[in-house]
């Protein structure tokens, strides 16, 4: 079995990094919940996409009017 040496060069992926943050982020709202779910309200804040869903929803309206 050949094993590749070990290698000096740091490589960082930032957007896997931060998705570990964020599922990290959901696991610590998950065990300070009181229910046995996160609401999809709840994860959207935790998430911070609340702004960002709303924003989109807004804009897909706003097709559906002018189509």
């Amino acid at each position: 079995m050949h094993v590749a040496p070990p290698s000096t060069t740091l490589v960082q992926d930032h957007v896997a990094l931060a998705e570990i943050e964020l599922c990290g982020d959901l696991i610590i709202a998950a065990s300070a919940a009181d229910g046995e779910r996160l609401s999809f309200d709840r994860i959207d804040e935790v998430l911070k996409v609340a702004g960002e869903r709303s924003a989109l929803q807004v804009h897909q309206g706003q097709q559906v009017q002018q189509g």
